[in-house]
């Protein structure tokens, strides 16, 4: 069925993200435990060179991300605290305390500096700056943020810059500034886009359609006459998928289940607005295929395009798509749609079974997930683009993000804070930036993908009214809605 950007509070789903590990520390802490975390061990405590961090402040959080001239912070706990640790310090603080820690540290505001010892410091604290930039960049749309970086580079470049004056940090900086600039105008312009297909995706629903049952206008068009293919129309779908997705960043995925938990979150509810704008998207796709298939006036015209959406998802399923492919299932098991049984009769349903049985939400959806680990390890050892998409079921990856936020509070008792549970967190969050940065490998078809985002759509009383009219009413329930609608409908 349909999808909302938030999991409904009588949704169960188990988290499917819980390690065992993780789980042991989302039960209750032993108080004696609390007092002493492993937080004391200095900078890398939590990678590769012993046991990680389970939980600590804040400040000595921030502590390991800080580089001196003989520690660069290892990669995925860059990554990992970047992302959870604006759920309690805004981005243009956390850099502001991050900058003000190395001038004193490194003693930047003295003169004279050592500068042998900055210099060991400087490509350090640029190389983390510039991976901010370039796993967040939409942290540094604000102006602080850039004001900031310049700042910490104009400290350190004096030291540098006689030296290897064509690697000077002010070129460096200045080649880090003209990427970000650049994904920020592709991210906005992709917004915009997005918007765009928004706005013309929401004016096209109608049941005015309901109408043309009888006798369809030739100028009336349907998804047979505008691509008959299952394989191109799936590849048409994987189009949209990667471009409505690519706009969402990990802190999207954050926002859609903290925002309204978090105080410090208060202001950024627009900025699920990329999340929201793909959600309507797999909405849409349910409507359409609902409609796609109410909409015929013959029984043997429903059946021939029920089976043609069953080859679509079948396609979706082998390029990896499963929003799609869920989408498509929903769709057609509508009421409206799954009502109309002469016409399921009419049609060879057995791939369907198959395609729902894998899709089977039984044991927190356990076929889905099974397919999903082999799409991805079919990804890790692909020998071309096309096998390594993998396009989630993204309610489902929300919902566990939710539940994993759910399960575990962000700070313990003793106020520390539950880094195990942001660990956990940014694996979700970065598996899926690793998907949505893969490239569509398929030929962009711009009549299929208007009709897809363009084409009316009924709501779901034009779709039951649709429904009653190709097969009428089978008990009392049903002939007083229809009753109702017609009644509705020509008021």
């Amino acid at each position: 069925m349909p999808q909302t950007v938030f999991p409904a509070a009588g949704t169960m789903f188990t988290p499917s993200g819980f390690s065992p590990h993780l789980a042991s520390t989302c039960s209750e802490a032993d108080p004696e435990e609390e007092e002493g975390p492993q937080e004391a061990r200095g900078p890398g405590a939590c990678v590769a060179d012993g046991p990680p961090i389970t939980s600590a402040s804040l400040d000595t959080l921030i502590q390991h991300l800080v580089p001196t001239a003989d520690y660069y912070p290892e990669k995925a706990y860059v990554f990992t605290f970047l992302l959870s640790a604006r759920l309690f310090i805004s981005p243009p603080e956390l850099l502001a305390r991050l900058c003000d820690t190395c001038i004193k540290q490194q003693q930047l505001d003295q003169s004279p500096m050592d500068t042998a010892k900055v210099r060991k410091f400087g490509p350090k604290i640029l190389q983390l700056l510039t991976e901010w930039t370039e796993t967040f960049p939409t942290d540094f749309r604000e102006e602080k943020m850039v004001g900031l970086f310049k700042d910490i580079i104009h400290r350190i470049a004096p030291c540098d810059e006689y030296i290897c004056p064509f690697q000077a940090y002010w070129k460096t900086l200045n080649q880090v500034l003209q990427t970000l600039n650049q994904k920020l105008a592709a991210i906005a312009q992709g917004e915009e886009s997005i918007v765009k297909v928004n706005a013309s995706s929401v004016s096209s629903i109608s049941d005015k359609l309901v109408g043309f049952k009888t006798k369809p206008p030739p100028i009336q068009k349907d998804i047979l006459s505008i691509c008959n293919d299952p394989y191109t129309l799936a590849q048409q779908l994987t189009h949209v998928e990667l471009r409505e997705r690519e706009a969402l960043s990990g802190p999207d995925l954050q926002y859609s289940v903290f925002v309204s938990q978090q105080p410090c979150f208060s202001e950024q509810k627009k900025k699920t607005t990329n999340l929201e704008a793909y959600v309507r998207w797999f909405n849409r796709l349910c409507y359409l295929v609902a409609t796609e298939i109410c909409m015929p006036a013959k029984k043997k015209q429903r059946a021939q395009v029920i089976e043609f959406f069953i080859d679509v998802a079948r396609e979706c399923f082998n390029i990896g798509n499963f929003n799609s492919l869920m989408a498509i299932i929903s769709g057609m098991n509508m009421s409206p749609v799954s009502r109309l049984k002469k016409t399921w009769g009419k049609a060879k349903t057995a791939k369907f079974f198959i395609l729902e049985h894998q899709m089977d939400p039984t044991g927190n959806f356990y076929n889905y997930r099974t397919a999903l680990r082999g799409a991805v390890h079919r990804s890790q050892t692909a020998n071309s683009i096309r096998e390594k998409i993998v396009i989630p079921f993204f309610s489902l990856l929300i919902k566990d993000i939710y539940f994993l936020n759910e399960g575990c509070a962000n700070r313990l008792p003793n106020g520390h804070v539950h880094f195990a549970k942001f660990v956990e967190l940014a694996r979700q969050v970065g598996e899926f930036m690793t998907w949505k940065q893969i490239e569509c490998p398929f030929e962009t078809d711009r009549s299929i993908l208007h009709y897809l985002h363009t084409a009316p759509i009924f709501s779901e009383d034009g779709l039951y009214l649709a429904s009653y009219e190709s097969e009428s009413p089978e008990n009392q329930v049903e002939k007083d809605r229809w009753k109702a609608l017609r009644y509705d409908r020509y008021q």
